[in-house]
Parts: structure tokens; sequence; C-alpha cells
């Protein structure tokens, strides 16, 4: 099997033979290496300074590839043993050659070159010749693939047999690539795609070849249309590690999107061996409910995170909710307790955070689900900045201290996504009551409660962002403390429920009347401050 790249002199006066800096390969040399399963050759069949190419052919070692294979991939033991040698290893371009760009070309690779750094981070007319390359799903997979990157793509398909046409073709195609590109980006392209296509890896897919699909993908990869295609054949339709590169790609695309490192959106689940901010109200703990006298069913009082759980399940339960998204649902500890409800036959979490949806798909144990209960349950990766598609049609849902964390430029488009896009019949939102802080004995004064909150509200600020919000979307909207209301700073977590073109039922009697005790603690804060 071999691949040839060619390029032409520029406008700019410089010359084709370049390609031998930028490929690390002397256009006078013949160069040999030794790859796992063979022997890699380089060479150039032209080199002048208005043309230049490079062909690069793996000699393919059957008997190598049997011992290094052992069963793994279609270069292994498929069918029968016969097929250990009898197979296309080595005449179509498939992942064995993929591993052999990467050996060969390594420094090419990564875009690096010494002698002319310029070269390597600017485009080239480049054109990629590959004869023979196994493709299952023919040439239109083939174009899918690589014209959103870029490229011309002439992929004819190759008869399965000239002398007998009705056979019809083969899953084999010889594919022209031409194109202004990078070389680093046409080698990572053809490292990455080559496997996907021949779909079949000649080794076994380990964890570690997600990192190698994100680093060779990075920067084209994240907003691929065929992105799931890839990663799946990519990885050998391992689902763990497909459903860690999704995540990983989804985050990285959010971050481009917000124009911010990914690491900075994936932060809604600490460090396993950091220690909890001062006076957080995370809702780690256990997963039970809390009755309404604030204690959990142990007996034992119930923590901050359980009381909001429990009036969140008060609230959608009131309005008659069944289909519930938990939006920025962290490790899930909300959508477990929906699931134990059987009036809620679907619930939906979302968050930002690849790690934070790791951290629910364990706690939920999604794998250990049975059929019925996992038909229940899905969790997405996403961002409350940009509308999605797959947020509409239900009948509510809730942001459970998450608007604290976004940055109050954002919280327009925030609102627009939930109240003008998704809109839900119900939407219930709690936060943080930035008042009730002077009571956390153990934080600091003028800290808030975490150190990812961009802000906390006090509860007349809340309201007034809440009722903006019910106006302009056609909303109403009612609010309750969660926790103890105490008379002076009110409750540590305050809660709104929205009602989507009607009047907005009241959360209970006893919170109807600590909203009304606060309004008029709030109306004695505005006399005294006028007399002032």
């Amino acid at each position: 099997m071999f691949l040839t790249i060619s390029t032409t002199a520029t406008d700019a006066g410089a010359p084709a033979t370049d390609l031998g800096f930028l490929l690390h390969k002397h256009p006078d040399k013949v160069q040999a290496f030794s790859t796992s399963h063979g022997r890699a050759h380089v060479f150039y069949p032209e080199a002048t300074p208005e043309r230049c190419t490079a062909a690069l052919l793996l000699e393919v070692d059957p008997v190598a590839l049997v011992r290094r294979g052992k069963g793994r991939g279609r270069g292994g033991a498929p069918d029968s043993a016969l097929a250990q040698y009898v197979n296309d290893r080595p005449y179509a371009a498939s992942s064995l050659f993929a591993v052999a760009i990467a050996a060969v070309f390594s420094t090419a690779l990564h875009g690096r070159c010494n002698a002319m750094p310029e070269r390597a981070a600017a485009p080239l007319p480049l054109r990629i010749e590959i004869p023979a390359l196994s493709a299952r799903g023919g040439a239109g997979l083939v174009r899918a693939l690589l014209e959103p990157l870029g490229w011309q793509v002439e992929a004819e398909p190759v008869a399965l047999d000239e002398q007998f046409p009705q056979w019809g073709d083969s899953r084999y195609v010889s594919l022209v690539l031409t194109g202004e590109q990078r070389l680093s980006d046409a080698l990572r392209h053809l490292y990455v795609l080559l496997p996907v296509l021949d779909d079949a890896k000649h080794y076994w897919v380990a964890p570690d070849e997600v990192d190698k699909l994100l680093r060779s993908g990075s920067g084209w990869l994240e907003a691929h249309p065929e992105r799931d295609l890839i990663a799946r054949r990519y990885l050998a339709r391992r689902r763990a590690l497909t459903r860690q590169a999704h995540q990983r790609l989804e985050l990285a695309r959010l971050a481009e999107a917000d124009d911010t490192e990914p690491e900075t959106l994936d932060n809604a689940v600490p460090d396993d061996n950091a220690a909890p901010d001062a006076g957080t109200s995370s809702d780690a703990g256990t997963s039970s409910d809390a009755h309404s006298d604030g204690t959990a069913p142990d007996g034992r009082p119930a923590t901050l995170a359980e009381q909001r759980r429990a009036a969140v399940l008060e609230a959608l339960r009131a309005a008659g909710a069944r289909r519930v998204l938990d939006l920025g649902c962290g490790e899930g500890r909300l959508v477990s307790e929906l699931l134990k409800d059987p009036r809620f036959t679907e619930v939906v979490g979302m968050d930002v955070s690849a790690r934070a949806l790791s951290y629910a798909a364990r706690n939920l144990r999604l794998d250990r689900m049975t059929e019925r209960q996992a038909s229940r349950v899905r969790l997405l990766q996403g961002s409350l900045a940009y509308t999605d598609e797959r947020l509409a049609g239900y009948d509510a849902a809730v942001l459970s201290e998450v608007v604290e964390h976004v940055d109050p430029p954002r919280l327009p488009a925030l609102a627009h996504s939930v109240f003008g896009a998704a809109r839900p019949h119900t939407v219930v939102v709690t936060t943080p009551n930035r008042e009730y802080n002077v009571r956390w004995e153990s934080l600091p004064a003028g800290r808030v409660r975490h150190h990812d909150h961009r802000f906390e509200w006090t509860r007349r600020e809340f309201r007034d962002w809440a009722e903006r919000a019910a106006a302009q979307y056609g909303y109403t909207v009612a609010f309750g403390p969660v926790g103890p209301d105490d008379p002076e700073v009110g409750p540590p977590t305050q809660l709104a429920a929205f009602t989507r073109g009607a009047p907005a039922p009241a959360v209970t009697t006893d919170r109807t009347e600590r909203t009304e005790r606060t309004d008029r603690t709030e109306k004695t804060e505005k006399n005294e401050e006028a007399a002032a």
C-alpha cells in the first residue's frame, strides 16, 4: 500500500522542495523505517522547484501481523485460520497505514519544523493520492468525512472484478484529495480518518485512544458534522470510550464558542482531593428526600441540599409535571430523586461539565439499570448560554443552584434559552440568598459560598430578575424560602416557581405565609432606607 503527497511552488516564490524540510525527509534519499507490522519506505518520485512529491510505501509482514494481532481486528483472526494470512492488510490503506504515518512523519504530524516554522504554519497547495483505500460506507462516506474539512474529493469506487462488472463495486476506493491545507492538518486528517473509513483497527483499543483521537482531532473534529460516527468507529465502537470522547469533544466545542478554556467550564465537580468551600451549599451528601419538618428519613436534621431537593420536588409535584429537565444537573442527585417517583416518566439531566456527567452516570448506576428504568433517564452535555432544540417540549425545567455560576452578562442568554426557546410549562429556580451569608460562621465576610459563584443575589435582586424574566417571556412567578427562614436575613436558599401563561400556584400554604413575611420585611427595610 502506498500514498503520495504532492505540492507545487507558491506565488510567494517558495520552492516545492520545501516539502522535504516539512516532512523531515531529504528528497535525494530513499529512507526505510521499521514498524510493528512491516517496513515503511519514504522516497520522492519527483523533486523540482516547481513540483515535489513524497511517497510513503508500507510493506506489511503478514506473519508479524498475525503474531501481534492475536485475534484482534480484521488482521487477527476474523472468521477462519486462513483469513489470518489472506486479507487486504498488505494492499489497502487502513489503520496500519495510519500508524505508519504517525511513526514516519511524527514531527510533521505535530506541525514542528525548526528550519521553516513559518512554512509549517502556512497552508500549502496539496494533492494526496491513495490508490487503494478501504472504505466501509463507500465513496459517499469518504466525501462526507473529508469535504467538510476543506478538501476537494475524488473518490472512485474500485470494481470487485473488472471482468465481471455485474458483480458491482468493492468497498475500496481510489482517492485523490486536493486543497489548501497545512501539512500537519492534512496528516492529522489521514491519521484519524483512515482507520475510521476502514472501520477495523488491527490492535486493541485502550483508553489512551481517546487522548489520541482528541489530540489529532483538535481544531476540526469538535465541529465536524460526522463527529459521532468518527468517534464511534475510531474507538472500535467501545461504548464507554465513545461516550467519554463525545463528552470531551462537546466540552471543547462549547469552550471554543465561549472563547474560553475547557477547564474553565469543566469545574462543576471539585477534584477528589479538594476541600469544600466554606459555607457552600453543595448537593453532596445522601440522596434521600427530606420531610417538611426539616428532618431526613433517618431522623437526623436534613442538610440544606436535601431540603432544597425536597422543595424542588414539592414544586414539581404541585405543578403536575411528568417530563422534567434538570439543567445543570451536576452529579445527578436531583435526577436520582426524580427517578424514585414514578409520576416523573422522563428525566433529562444536562450539564456543561463532562466530568460532572461522568459522576452522574456513576452515581445513577446507568450501566446497571433495568431497561425500563433506563428508558426514563437521559444525560446530555450542553450549555444554557445557547438555545438547544433537545430541551423543547418538556413539562418542567429545574435550575437548582445554577444561575449564580453564570457570568451576569450571559444571564439574558440563559433566560432566552430556558424561557424563550425551551418554554416548559413550569420552571423552578433556586439560588443562594446573599443576605443569609452572615449566619455562616465559617464564611469570611464578603466571600461567596463557592469559588465558582459569579455573584449571589439578595432577596430583592432575585425577585427583580425573576419578575423581569417572567414578564418578558409570558410567565408568572411565585417565591418561597428553602431552609430556616431567619426573620432578619431570610432563608439560606430562595426559590422561584415560574408558570407559563397562568397564575403561579403557591408552593405550600406555609411557604406562602413565609413569602408574605419576607415581603413585609423588605417593605420595612425600604421604609427605613427612605427615612434615613
